[in-house]
């Protein structure tokens, strides 16, 4: 008798844990940790996450962290500092936000921050230098650049409705599917994709007319567009809800977010 109990109870003892590890692993949440001056930093500088839950606050938190891990932020002329690295990640994940695990390891592998705004001949002194931030195509495929004046001011409460990063990972988001053509196919399912470009277009003829209060820029071509109304979509939600809410609409469901 003796021997049963000392063979059985470790069985059962042993099935229990398997069972035990199996009910509290059914879900398996995985969070990358970010470091507490950080999330300080987030906290005080990102507007978006401050209006987050506790719980999405966690998870805006170990994305930040992924993307710190995985693209590598230099600097050209200018140090990176721990602000910069918090207003980059957070420029990166706001828009991705909504859609799960979604990773840039494969799309992105250097964001390069200037101290000024530069040319296209990626040069930030002289003259002729008007731009705060483009994707890389061509031999700077994978690249980013970013002028950091631009970065700061986009999450200053004086930005208004102009946020560089944020329109630059838009682009990036965009160019995911192998074209910066406004639609984001990866993204977006078969049956937005229709109303999105009409709605697109209508709302491009309505700034062309003057009747928009969206960045004439937008019109530049169908890439611009996207890039400059979504980054209203997440600065000024509840703003770009009340004016334009067939596209609040149309991207909340493409982005899977109602930031407002």
């Amino acid at each position: 008798m003796l021997i049963y109990f000392a063979i059985v109870i470790p069985i059962i003892a042993l099935l229990a844990f398997i069972i035990f590890r199996k009910k509290t692993n059914t879900v398996p949440v995985s969070f990358q940790k970010l470091d507490k001056p950080l999330r300080k930093l987030l906290d005080s500088r990102v507007d978006y996450y401050h209006r987050l839950s506790n719980a999405d606050k966690r998870r805006f938190e170990s994305q930040v962290a992924v993307f710190l891990q995985t693209v590598n932020i230099e600097g050209v002329g200018t140090e990176i500092t721990d602000v910069d690295r918090v207003l980059i990640s957070s420029s990166a994940v706001i828009p991705v936000f909504g859609l799960g695990d979604w990773k840039y390891r494969d799309l992105l592998t250097n964001v390069i921050l200037y101290p000024d705004t530069f040319d296209h001949e990626y040069q930030f002194e002289g003259n002729s230098r008007n731009i705060q931030g483009m994707v890389g195509t061509g031999y700077m495929n994978g690249q980013m650049i970013l002028s950091r004046p631009a970065l700061l001011k986009g999450f200053s409460p004086m930005s208004g409705k102009e946020n560089t990063a944020i329109h630059e990972f838009v682009h990036r988001v965009d160019k995911s599917d192998g074209a910066t053509d406004g639609v984001p196919e990866q993204l977006m399912e078969h049956d937005y994709a229709t109303p999105w470009l009409s709605l697109m277009h209508k709302e491009m003829h309505r700034i062309n007319q003057g009747h928009s209060d969206i960045n004439p820029y937008a019109t530049t071509n169908e890439a611009e567009f996207p890039g400059r109304s979504i980054r209203i979509l997440f600065e000024k939600p509840a703003q770009f809800k009340e004016k334009h809410p067939e596209l609040y609409e149309q991207l909340s469901n493409i982005f899977r977010q109602n930031p407002a």
